[in-house]
């Protein structure tokens, strides 16, 4: 997927020209037994069908399919995985100490026209031998998605790299609002918000339901694209999901919508009144 000696292009030219962050053109898929990756998907299968199960209740739930694990093992798994119940966590998780918590400004806003507020979120794509992290930026209004990044790390460069691909190509939002992730609490991430004159919002503690839509996107996808793939590479990773979302934007029809419209045919139509 990149050549490191391309005559004419810098592996960070060829990472933007096929969608992925630079770090990802190294992903080796290692560091997890066969076994821990198996018992990632699982958790992560049943997450999506239940997202309020802590850490007891899905080693209780492995167990009853056969497997003997800890309490333990599974917690640290889903930490690993960034996955998180949507009850309030105790105060031992927190965000980044350094980084600035911005305060939530959608409570009781109606929010009806494209690019008045973007949201963004990550989540955990299995593979054959091993994960990658998946971030997207959707319109909220509209539900299109307007960017995405695929990387093996949970830094901030792929956020960024999304973030400044969306403004790219499709302007700026009045206000951005995320959760309290260190990815975008970074310096990184809202220098470049401050940079576009973009207001900052960010979600409570708990307040798993401020981006319900791009959490339905995630179910979506995961169960109409990841589970029926053995994504092995992550050029194939890309590619599988570069085309769901591709469908999801251009040829799915969203329920939220009457005359049914997909989501990018929304934004445009709206955007262009």
């Amino acid at each position: 997927m990149v050549n490191p000696h391309h005559p004419r292009l810098s592996i960070t030219k060829q990472c933007q020209l096929v969608c992925i962050a630079r770090s990802s053109s190294y992903f080796t898929g290692k560091g997890e037994s066969a076994l821990n990756l198996k018992l990632m998907g699982m958790i992560d299968e049943e997450f999506m069908r239940h997202p309020f199960l802590g850490s007891r209740q899905m080693a209780s739930y492995l167990r009853r399919e056969g497997y003997c694990v800890s309490r333990k093992r599974t917690r640290r798994l889903m930490r690993k995985m960034g996955l998180m119940p949507i009850f309030q966590a105790p105060n031992t998780s927190k965000p980044h100490p350094e980084h600035r918590i911005y305060p939530y400004l959608l409570r009781n806003m109606e929010i009806t026209r494209p690019n008045q507020v973007w949201c963004a979120d990550i989540t955990y794509i299995p593979m054959q031998r091993g994960f990658l992290y998946l971030v997207a930026i959707m319109d909220w209004a509209t539900r299109a998605v307007l960017s995405r990044r695929l990387s093996n790390t949970m830094d901030a460069s792929f956020c960024v790299e999304a973030l400044e691909e969306a403004i790219d190509q499709f302007g700026k939002p009045d206000i951005f609002n995320t959760d309290q992730g260190s990815q975008f609490t970074s310096t990184d991430f809202t220098e470049v918000l401050k940079k576009e004159g973009i207001k900052i919002s960010m979600d409570g503690r708990g307040r798993w339901m401020d981006n319900r839509f791009i959490e339905r996107l995630w179910r979506s996808l995961k169960y109409e694209c990841v589970y029926l793939h053995e994504l092995e590479t992550g050029y194939e990773a890309n590619e599988k999901i570069g085309d769901w979302i591709s469908y999801y934007n251009d040829q799915r029809c969203h329920s939220a919508f009457a005359g049914d419209r997909t989501p990018m045919e929304v934004y445009l139509q709206a955007k262009a009144a």
